[in-house]
């Protein structure tokens, strides 16, 4: 591949970014398009002056760049939560390691990998990536210590501002913890596997036990029942027979008639009539009938934070399938449905999702192999000799090569993350920000051994087929430094083009065209919100990483198309962040290990690779010199973990003690415990759900407020 032809994949995604990123700052100014691009923070307003017409809605303009770059990590915080900043900071972090390594790299082995062998030069357009990468240094070149100071020099920044975000972010937890002091969740414990009695219900039975054994701190307790997708079945069923009971009359008194866009007709489809709000939080069953519609898990109320933390860590009964209790997540947190899984059921679940999860690689092995036949052109004209006079062309070829392979792989990769969470969901998680998390680290390692690991392979299979399996350390260090080429368009395609996709969200934008105009329902209550989709976005960006650790000394050029990208994420997501995603439920900062971890992993891998470069590149002396920092950065990783991680498991009982203190001598503990009993209702909606009436402060917001502040806007945020 010629840098001509990374050129034109630069160029044509520039080319992308500008376009969109100019058609985001018009739409994001126009009042139809309001709930796409300003959320459920504004979804409930009622705007005034929106209509009128004026020029500045029509000209692009780079207001939203300045703000999110003013906004602070407070005003962060607020909106998005301890995950937002951890997300931001994640982002912060591989911004400045790798602009450090862009400048060193860049500057040092950049040069010295051009003009590593005596060869014909060219211009420089037409060279190809192969002569900046580390395979144009001669075998045995004395140069190739410039290639491992600058190993160590990257390994010990990483480390150093690894250390510091850690620090800083274990404290920001710390006070996530304090400043929940009305958090129920913290008196609250989730137990499952109730033994089950012919004698007594499942209610009867955690009464007995836990007035037996924790008769000083119990409280009270709530029964899960069971509920999911069948359930809701039959419920829907239910209303939709006692619907066509009703008479005409009654059911044109409780409903709307709505236009559909498509047959034109002015009431060819009804609304049903929405639930009344003193049914809201009632339970789907009759009182006769609950002891059949308990489920083997149940809410434990404890008088204080401490005494609930004791209950949750201990094991309960002899038998460790019986009795099993954790600590329960928050309300808006709580996933009814996999809370009724039978205990029991779970680790055969847990199989069966790894078998499907090992499934899912071996098949996005077709496609990772078709992007590297598309880079290798020769062989790829080899294999289909109709495609010869096509590719020989030179604007095809260089589209071919710099653009094409990237994108198939895109398209298969967007398949990835809705089946990871789904396989988390199906895994049982008791709360949605574990299944999130879950899912973000399924997606994490798919991306990293299908599209790095099985990119590398692949190309060296289509090489060396024959000696696959007889040396891998060769295999990885011919096969990984002739790769970085397809690793520059991706961040080129996967990461530009992705954060003008992200700005545009083209979704919002067709469910908003297709209720306005199809539907011809312009109530903006009725179109829905979204929450940040960490499982998506956390595993790109550290993949990303990936490619910069790794190539950072091998191929320096793609440093600066990852720091451009980078830095448009970085204001990309903090808009997003204040405007469009909204904060349902949050995880306290747990995405910080999951990023320590593969920055570690990524070190590591970088300083094996080069280990394994500088051997064959017969420089046995500075491959030994490799072996000292892989210990290194191991210890230092056990030392994290040792220090910091046990934060992110695992609430400070010091802190839950302290709180319970303070609490009994302000007297706050018995309005405490008055609201728990409220807090987890299974078949409750939240308070502000779609359709809600509009509070009074959101009556006279103007849209002009919501470009000025918004950061700023009133929301409702859950305890």
């Amino acid at each position: 591949m010629k840098l001509a032809a990374l050129l034109t994949s630069a160029g044509v995604n520039t080319a992308v970014c500008v376009v969109l990123f100019s058609l985001y700052s018009v739409l994001r100014k126009q009042p139809s398009f309001v709930n796409v691009y300003f959320g459920a923070k504004i979804a409930q307003v009622r705007a005034r002056q929106q209509d009128a017409f004026r020029f500045d809605r029509f000209v692009p303009s780079p207001s939203w760049i300045l703000k999110a770059w003013e906004t602070s990590d407070e005003e962060i915080s607020a909106t998005g939560g301890l995950d937002a900043v951890v997300f931001v900071r994640m982002i912060v972090f591989s911004f400045r390691i790798f602009s450090i390594a862009a400048i060193v790299c860049n500057f040092l082995v950049l040069p010295l990998n051009y003009f590593g062998k005596e060869m014909q030069r060219h211009q420089i357009p037409a060279e190809t990536l192969e002569v900046f990468t580390i395979v144009n240094v001669e075998e045995g070149s004395r140069w190739l210590w410039a290639h491992c100071f600058a190993l160590y020099l990257i390994s010990c920044c990483a480390c150093f501002l690894l250390y510091l975000e850690y620090k800083s972010i274990s404290r920001m937890r710390l006070a996530y913890f304090t400043s929940s002091v009305s958090n129920p969740s913290y008196f609250t414990v989730l137990v499952r596997a109730i033994p089950w009695s012919r004698q007594e219900s499942y209610s009867g039975t955690v009464t007995r036990f836990f007035t037996n054994f924790y008769a000083s701190s119990y409280l009270s307790h709530q029964i899960v029942y069971r509920s999911g997708s069948v359930q809701k079945l039959v419920t829907d069923a239910g209303k939709m027979c006692k619907m066509l009971k009703l008479t005409p009359r009654e059911l044109h008194c409780g409903s709307s008639s709505m236009r559909c866009g498509l047959c034109g007709t002015t009431a060819s489809f009804s609304m049903l009539p929405m639930e009344a709000e003193t049914d809201k939080g009632r339970s789907d069953f009759d009182g006769s009938d609950l002891r059949k519609k308990e489920s083997a898990a149940a809410l434990v109320f404890f008088r204080n934070r401490y005494a609930a933390l004791v209950a949750s860590q201990g094991l309960q009964s002899r038998n460790p399938m019986s009795w099993v209790t954790d600590l329960s997540p928050e309300p808006d947190d709580m996933y009814w449905s996999n809370i009724c899984v039978p205990y029991r059921l779970l680790w055969i679940r847990k199989i069966a999702i790894l078998v499907a999860s090992m499934a899912l690689v071996a098949f996005f092995i077709v496609p990772v192999s078709l992007t590297q036949g598309l880079v290798h052109l020769d062989k790829l004209q080899k294999t289909f000799p109709f495609l010869r006079g096509i590719l020989q062309r030179k604007a095809m070829s260089q589209l071919a090569t710099g653009y094409l392979p990237s994108v198939v792989l895109i398209i298969f990769m967007y398949m990835v993350p809705p089946i990871m969470l789904l396989f988390s969901t199906m895994e049982g998680s008791i709360s949605r920000s574990d299944r999130k998390r879950s899912a973000c680290i399924k997606v994490l390692c798919f991306f990293i051994w299908n599209v790095f690991f099985g990119n590398i392979l692949s190309g060296s299979v289509i090489e060396r087929f024959s000696k696959f399996f007889k040396d891998v350390k060769n295999l990885l260090a011919m096969a990984v430094p002739s790769t970085a080429t397809f690793f520059m368009t991706y961040v080129l395609t996967s990461g530009w083009a992705s954060l003008s996709c992200e700005l545009m969200q083209p979704f919002g934008l067709l469910c908003n065209l297709f209720y306005r105009f199809v539907l011809r329902n312009k109530d903006v209550s009725t179109y829905g919100t979204l929450t940040f989709p960490y499982h998506t976005e956390v595993p790109r960006i550290l993949l990303f990483g990936l490619f910069g650790f790794v190539y950072s000394t091998l191929s320096p050029l793609i440093l600066p198309f990852l720091l451009v990208y980078l830095s448009l994420a970085y204001l990309v997501y903090r808009n997003q962040i204040l405007n469009v995603y909204v904060t349902k439920y949050q995880t306290g900062g747990t995405y910080w290990p999951i990023v320590h971890n593969t920055t570690i992993f990524s070190m590591v891998l970088m300083q094996i690779i080069a280990m394994a470069v500088f051997g064959l590149k017969k420089s046995t002396v500075a491959s030994s010199f490799v072996i000292p920092l892989i210990i290194l950065t191991l210890l230092f990783n056990e030392y994290c973990r040792q220090r910091f991680q046990p934060l992110f498991k695992h609430i400070p009982a010091q802190i839950l003690i302290e709180m319970d203190r303070q609490d009994e001598q302000n007297g706050k503990m018995k309005e405490i415990h008055q609201k728990l009993t409220s807090a987890y209702t299974q078949f409750k909606s939240s308070s502000l759900m779609l359709g809600d009436p509009v509070p009074p402060s959101h009556n006279n917001c103007r849209l002009e407020d919501l470009e000025i502040n918004p950061g700023k806007i009133p929301v409702h945020h859950p305890s």
